[in-house]
């Protein structure tokens, strides 16, 4: 029991760690004109080639350890071994072509997740963007027929109201920052819904659709860069982009975009959903708290509750959700949007 009280501690703080660590680094990376350019779309698209990397080589590495241990490459693999979950990363451009929507989803998600960090505080980060659940309940019902309990529209309105009051308490408010947050919400929710109905293309193998995704984004951010940053990539060639500072944080904010991933499945099997989602807000919390002390970021009374009502909401939202998904009335699509 010890052991087992210890290994999940240490899965909920590599989990923290990694998130938290993940933000903090990317507002730098948006914000920070000594250290970074101010080319949020290159940033972005190169943490997608990161994470198309690794997928390849953990992908090489899974099928080495499967022909020496005598296994099938197109079977599951030993459990033995961490690279075992990845499957052998190979392009099929007709399968390509059927991630394609979901693809161009996921860059206007990173994307305007980016945007938001980039253009408001990292203490309202969370506030900003906290209308996801929001958005999700509401394309759940339009895309996918699901109803909406009593219950859970009071959480929806706890979590409306704790934007509005964290956004009224900002002392550096901006509109601009604000609307990517709520566009990003939008595109995470869309996100998750068409996930759903192309894995089957994938075999249901979250890590095959990952790589999928990140190769189509790659291409699909190319003529955004063009158009919006080419001169600031090339204005930057003789500074920042020979710079090693700027290369390394770039480097680690590209692993940290894929572990991310990682830590939370470890997190969700070390526990369960509704912990990880618990840790999840708990963390959101610290993180935003951190950020008071470490960006040096103007606290109000108005700002605080409000994050902590956003929180709340969130936190009842899930804990509503995973009831109602073990109701045996609860439709099929009502337990899938209980996972998210």
């Amino acid at each position: 029991m010890a052991g087992d009280t210890a290994y999940i501690a240490r899965v909920v703080a590599t989990y923290w760690f990694v998130s938290i660590s993940m933000v903090y680094l990317n507002k730098v990376l948006m914000s920070s004109e000594s250290v970074s350019i101010q080319a949020p779309l290159f940033i972005t698209w190169f943490q997608c080639v990161v994470t198309t990397l690794i997928c390849w080589m953990a992908g090489r590495i899974s099928e080495s350890i499967k022909q020496s241990e005598g296994l099938p490459v197109s079977g599951s693999g030993s459990k033995k071994s961490f690279f075992s979950q990845f499957p052998k990363a190979q392009y099929n451009p007709d399968i390509g072509k059927k991630i394609l929507p979901l693809s161009v989803i996921f860059v206007g998600m990173i994307t305007f997740n980016n945007l938001c960090l980039k253009n408001v505080e990292v203490s309202f980060y969370n506030v900003a963007r906290s209308l996801t659940i929001v958005f999700n309940v509401a394309l759940s019902q339009v895309i996918l027929g699901s109803t909406t309990s009593s219950r859970t529209g009071v959480c929806l309105l706890i979590v409306i109201a704790g934007f509005f009051m964290g956004a009224k308490g900002e002392v550096n408010f901006t509109m601009l920052g604000t609307a990517f947050g709520i566009c990003s919400s939008l595109f995470v929710s869309l996100n998750s819904i068409v996930t759903k109905k192309v894995l089957p293309a994938v075999d249901n193998d979250h890590w095959k659709l990952c790589f999928y995704n990140n190769v189509n984004a790659c291409v699909l951010f190319m003529p955004l860069m063009a158009y919006f940053e080419a001169h600031t990539i090339f204005a930057a060639m003789g500074k920042e982009m020979i710079s090693p500072l700027f290369w390394g944080a770039m480097m680690v904010a590209g692993v940290f975009g894929f572990s991310i991933g990682i830590v939370t499945v470890m997190q969700i099997k070390a526990t369960s959903p509704l912990s990880h989602n618990i840790s999840g807000t708990a963390k959101a919390a610290v993180q935003s708290m951190m950020a008071f002390y470490i960006w040096k970021n103007e606290a109000t009374v108005m700002g605080v509750a409000g994050m902590f009502v956003v929180l709340g909401g969130s936190l009842l939202y899930t804990v509503v959700k995973m009831r109602e998904g073990k109701k045996p009335a609860a439709s099929k699509e009502e337990i899938e949007s209980s996972k998210k």
